[in-house]
C-alpha cells in the first residue's frame, strides 16, 4: 500500500453451502454467505460500510444490499466475469486504504446448477450476439471453443501435451479428495480425462470445471479493526488488473493470458517475487486457464507450464500448491468463482483449512498466497496478494 495510507486486512471470509442445493434462491446462497464471513470476523455489521456485488439483480447491487438490510455509503457492481471478485478487492482496498469506507463486504451466490435442473435456465454456450460478438457467433464460437481454440494454439506453439493438460485436472482431483465440502472427491487419472466424451477439441468433459451451486463472502477492513476480531488477519499486499479483448480477433497471443499483467502489477506493489508466494489460487474453468495462468504468473516461462504442471507441483504437498480445495474442476464452480479463490487463499495461511492444509519447512504456516482470477475467455485478469502475520 502506499506509504500513509491504511493498511488492509481480510478479516472475515466464508462459503455458503455448495454443491447441490435445490431449495435456496441465489438471494438466500447470499445472506448465507455474508452472515458466515461476518460472523467469521468478529466484528458488528454496524461497521460495514461498503459493499460489492455482481450477476444478480436488476440494479446490483443495490438489490443485494437491501435483501441484506445494508445500507453502504461506497458500493462497487464491477462484473468483468471470474476475476470480478479479485477486482473488487483491488477497489474495495484502495477505497479503505484512502478513508472511503472502513469495511466493505464483497458477497455472491448462484444456484446456476439447480436452476438448470429445474429447466429454469439452459447451459451459456454463448454470451449473445450484440455489439462486436456479433463478428464471431455466426460461426458457432461458443465460450468453451474459445478456450478450446486457445489451449490449441499453446499445444501447437510449445509442443503442450494433451498429457500435461490433464494432469492439472489430476491434481486438482487430488487436492479435492482432501476437502470435505468438494463436489467430486474421487481421485482420477490422466486416462481418465482423456479418455472422457470430447466438449470442444481439445477438451473432454474432465478438462472442463464442473457447475454447481454455492455462494461466498469476504470481508476487508482497515487495520483499526483489525484488533476487534476474532481472526489473525491476513493482509492485502498488492492488487493488480487488466483487460485485454472481447473477440478473439482482437486477442495478440492466444498463449498469453491478461494475468501477465495484472500478475506483474500485483507482484511489484507487494513487493515480491512470484518464487516467494507458498499458495496460489488460480481461476479454473479450464485445465488449460491453470496452465497458461501458471506461465503468466511468473511461476514459469513462457511454454514450460505443461511440464511444470506434469510433474506434480500443484497438489498440497507439492512445490506449488495450486488451487488446494480442489478448485473449479473438482470442488465448486457456480458461475464467477473469483471470490472462492479469496476465501481459500485466507483459510490456507491462517491454517484452516484441515486435511489440505499446506504446509512449510518445519510444518510452518504458508506465509504468501496469491488469488487470480480470469474472466470471460481470458478477456479480463484480477491478482490479489495476500500476506499473514
Amino acid at each position: 500500500m502506499t506509504p500513509g495510507k491504511r493498511k488492509v486486512a481480510v478479516v472475515g471470509v466464508s462459503l455458503s453451502d455448495c454443491g447441490r442445493v435445490d431449495e435456496a434462491t441465489p438471494y438466500a446462497l447470499h445472506a448465507q454467505a455474508a452472515r458466515r464471513a461476518v460472523a467469521d470476523a468478529g466484528l458488528d455489521r454496524s461497521v460495514i460500510d461498503g459493499f460489492a456485488s455482481a450477476g444478480l439483480g436488476t440494479l446490483a447491487p443495490v438489490e443485494v444490499a437491501e435483501y441484506l438490510g445494508l445500507r453502504p455509503t461506497w458500493v462497487d457492481s464491477t462484473s468483468v466475469g471470474g476475476s470480478t471478485w479479485e477486482v473488487m478487492a483491488a477497489h474495495a482496498a484502495d477505497a479503505i486504504a484512502a478513508g472511503h469506507a472502513n469495511a466493505v463486504l464483497l458477497v455472491y451466490g448462484s444456484t446456476a446448477r439447480a436452476d438448470i435442473r429445474a429447466g429454469r435456465r439452459t447451459g451459456t454456450l454463448s454470451f449473445g450476439a450484440r455489439g462486436p460478438l456479433q463478428f464471431e457467433v455466426p460461426y458457432g464460437h461458443t465460450l468453451i471453443a474459445k478456450y478450446a481454440m486457445a489451449a490449441r494454439r499453446h499445444m501447437h506453439a510449445y509442443g503442450t501435451t494433451l498429457e500435461q493438460l490433464a494432469s492439472v485436472a489430476v491434481q486438482a482431483r487430488a487436492n479435492a479428495a482432501l476437502n470435505p465440502d468438494a463436489m467430486f472427491r474421487t481421485p482420477i487419472t490422466t486416462d481418465d480425462v482423456l479418455s472422457g466424451p470430447m466438449i470442444a477439441d481439445p477438451f473432454t468433459k474432465l478438462h472442463c470445471c464442473l457447475r454447481s451451486d454455492g455462494g461466498a463472502a469476504v470481508l476487508l477492513a482497515a487495520e483499526e479493526y483489525v484488533r476487534d476480531c476474532r481472526t489473525p488477519p491476513v493482509w492485502v499486499l498488492g492488487t493488480g488488473e487488466h483487460v485485454s479483448h472481447t473477440t478473439m480477433s482482437e486477442w495478440p497471443d492466444f498463449t498469453v493470458s491478461p494475468a501477465a499483467v495484472s500478475g506483474r502489477i500485483a507482484f511489484e506493489r507487494a513487493g515480491v517475487r512470484p518464487d516467494e508466494i507458498d499458495v496460489a489460487e488460480i481461476y479454473d474453468a479450464f485445465t488449460y486457464m491453470t496452465l497458461v495462468t501458471l506461465e503468466d504468473l511468473g511461476f514459469c516461462a513462457k511454454g514450460e507450464g505443461g511440464e511444470f504442471a506434469e510433474k506434480g507441483r500443484l497438489t498440497v504437498g507439492g512445490a506449488l500448491p495450486v488451487n488446494t480445495d480442489g478448485g473449479g474442476l473438482s470442488a465448486q464452480h457456480p458461475g464467477m468463482r473469483g471470490l472462492f479463490l479469496l476465501v481459500e487463499a485466507v483459510r490456507q495461511l491462517r491454517g484452516e483449512a484441515g486435511q489440505r492444509q499446506v504446509r512449510k519447512a518445519g510444518g510452518r504456516l504458508p506465509e504468501l498466497a496469491v488469488a487470480s482470477g480470469t474472466g470471460g475467455w481470458f478477456c479480463s485478469s484480477g491478482t490479489v496478494v495476500l500476506g499473514r502475520g
